[in-house]
């Protein structure tokens, strides 16, 4: 018989623990409006299969996803091309920096896969094609995910990425030069760069990725996002890509698909269990947050919760 988890139990032990761990790091200043973000906050919320919520420090502040919002984009577009989208972007793990242009140049204008910088502009293009109003449209089932409306892009962040984009305009240039991208360029960035600066709470958060805890089905209507198989596919990219050139060691300690944000946000998932949102801003020198890794392995450990 599985053995039912205390999780307030758990959340005061963290709480106590949380002063112990040292934060490590800096805040991601390559991004200027990211750099005004204070890099002692922290938050958690958890949501059990059962809807129960469990939450710590500043889970219900609003804190720019950045990254993490690449799967919302890739399970739009998963639905829109279904097994199509594979011939353009691949599901392996990169091994390289986020934002390497070697590699592309190398694989001929396929990224990777959907998370690197590259595989997220792809995945751009292919929502540009597909959504009649790509911005509305990525809001408006964003929103229907997590059951609020108040889900908006931060335009100040939007356009401090787009004011130090030199890198990810060097991608899609490259891929458009190996016909991988099939609309305007400028159209395709600004539509990356606002998707990347959506705003959400840790609460908000573990709400939008609940259907990938629940088998595809969104748990506050019941209505199926993806299918059971999909929501599976989805989870194994986390796993296997979702921390950039750090997501065998976020498996080896954590053990749950997840994906991280330059925002200091993490999220992990466990089919059947929980889905999970935690922020800190200070990031390790891998893009990803050190206290939320931290927090992570502590919980899977404590209540030998990891899918392995």
């Amino acid at each position: 018989m599985e053995k039912s988890i205390n999780y307030p139990g758990i959340f005061d032990e963290i709480a106590a623990k949380l002063p112990g761990i040292a934060n490590h790091g800096q805040v991601a200043s390559y991004i200027p409006e990211l750099a005004n973000v204070d890099p002692d906050k922290f938050g958690m919320h958890l949501i059990n299969y059962q809807g129960e919520h469990f939450s710590l420090g500043a889970s219900d502040e609003k804190f720019s996803i950045q990254s993490i919002a690449k799967v919302l984009a890739l399970t739009l577009a998963y639905s829109a091309e279904e097994e199509t989208l594979w011939q353009r972007v691949g599901v392996e793990p990169s091994g390289n920096p986020f934002n390497s242009l070697v590699q592309l140049e190398y694989e001929q204008g396929i990224p990777r896969n959907p998370f690197i910088n590259a595989g997220a502009l792809l995945v751009s293009d292919i929502l540009v094609s597909h959504l009649k109003a790509p911005k509305e449209d990525l809001l408006a089932f964003t929103r229907k995910l997590c059951g609020r409306e108040d889900i908006h892009f931060n335009a100040k962040v939007a356009e401090s990425e787009k004011r130090t984009s030199y890198n990810n305009a060097a991608l899609i240039n490259l891929m458009k030069s190996y016909g991988n991208i099939k609309n305007d360029i400028d159209v395709v960035l600004d539509f990356y760069f606002n998707l990347c600066s959506i705003e959400m709470t840790c609460r908000e958060l573990a709400q939008s990725f609940a259907f990938l805890a629940n088998y595809g089905v969104n748990p506050l209507n019941n209505e199926q996002v993806v299918s059971a198989s999909k929501a599976k596919r989805i989870n194994a990219i986390m796993q296997l890509c979702g921390f950039y050139d750090e997501a065998g060691e976020f498996s080896f300690k954590v053990g749950l698909p997840g994906k991280s944000g330059v925002g200091g946000g993490v999220i992990a998932v466990y089919p059947g269990k929980f889905s999970i949102a935690l922020w800190s801003p200070k990031l390790n020198s891998k893009g990803n947050s050190y206290k939320a890794i931290e927090v992570l392995e502590f919980l899977t450990t404590k209540t030998q919760l990891s899918i392995f």
